[in-house]
């Protein structure tokens, strides 16, 4: 057993840091490696325009529970790589979207095939164990418990 098994929930979001670092490093030497110009942080927003073809910064931020600020400033990144652009929306000419240039387009053609292969590759990984067959439910009821009462709350009543 390793330092970090020994320890426990002591280090269980360092844990949870370690495994998604090295995740993300994974999927992005796959892109590198296969010469696709992305990034893994620019995943979700990706993925969203990709349903959704046109959407708000804000639209955007409120599905990622992720500040509007932080959105921009991905959005901008994008868009100064030549993949997004801002239009006036369809919905309401008096708010602005972001959806895909011609560049954006085509590099989601090139990286839908790595993100089929990732699902396939998770699904794999998760399958070789009985206890990794339920890491998605586990995790999805430790945040559900987190909003609940959040992590500082519960240390906070222990002490």
């Amino acid at each position: 057993m390793n330092f970090y098994q020994q320890l426990g929930f002591l280090v269980f979001g360092s844990r949870l840091k370690r495994l998604g670092d090295t995740f993300v490093n994974d999927v992005n030497r796959i892109y590198k490696d296969h010469k696709i110009p992305f990034d893994a942080s620019w995943f979700p927003v990706f993925y969203i325009l990709s349903e959704h073809k046109e959407i708000s910064i804000k639209e955007i931020s409120n599905k990622l529970n992720v500040s509007h600020s932080a959105i921009s400033q991905l959005i901008t990144n994008l868009q100064q790589k030549g993949y997004i652009r801002s239009v006036v929306s369809k919905k309401d000419a008096r708010n602005k979207a972001i959806t895909f240039t011609a560049k954006g387009e085509k590099l989601l053609q090139k990286i839908q095939p790595v993100w089929n292969a990732l699902e396939k590759a998770m699904h794999q990984l998760t399958e070789e164990s009985t206890h990794s067959k339920k890491i998605l439910k586990a995790l999805t009821a430790i945040e559900s418990g987190i909003k609940e009462k959040n992590l500082f709350e519960r240390i906070d009543m222990n002490l």
